[in-house]
């Protein structure tokens, strides 16, 4: 269990440092520009697409059975995109977006109120917009 968490925290920290951040120097930043458009460049802008690859010799950590090795590269490849967005580097795309002056959301909250009840649009439209602000 050990050796599993700890292929999981190797590969989002190694992910993570390929896919978002620029490295010592410059390093990382200048060899991802280096890259450029080609296939590993663009794999270098995806942090799910590169934990794939980053979880391969991490899965050698864990197993050496070949049924296993395919679910612990998977497991951990998996782990880490759930650090990842836990972590807030793709949590933004799960937080619901700002609402605009006015607008009502309230197509899954049925609790809010229409524009045919009494207490109004605007009031139920200012109440949700400082839920997001």
């Amino acid at each position: 269990m050990l050796s599993f968490v700890l292929a999981v925290l190797a590969t989002w920290r190694v992910t993570h440092l390929l896919a978002s951040e620029d490295g010592p120097g410059d390093l990382i930043f200048r060899f991802r520009r280096l890259l450029g458009d080609s296939w590993v460049g663009k794999l270098m802008d995806c942090f799910h697409c590169l934990s794939l690859w980053i979880a391969v010799p991490a899965a050698w950590f864990v197993s050496h059975r070949p049924v296993e090795l395919v679910f612990a590269w998977l497991a951990i490849s998996g782990g880490a995109c759930l650090l990842e967005r836990i972590g807030g580097g793709s949590v933004m795309m799960a937080m619901p977006p700002k609402l605009a002056e006015g607008e009502i959301d309230n197509v899954l909250r049925p609790e809010t109120f229409s524009d045919a009840d009494n207490v109004g649009a605007e009031a139920s439209a200012e109440r949700l917009s400082s839920r997001y602000h």
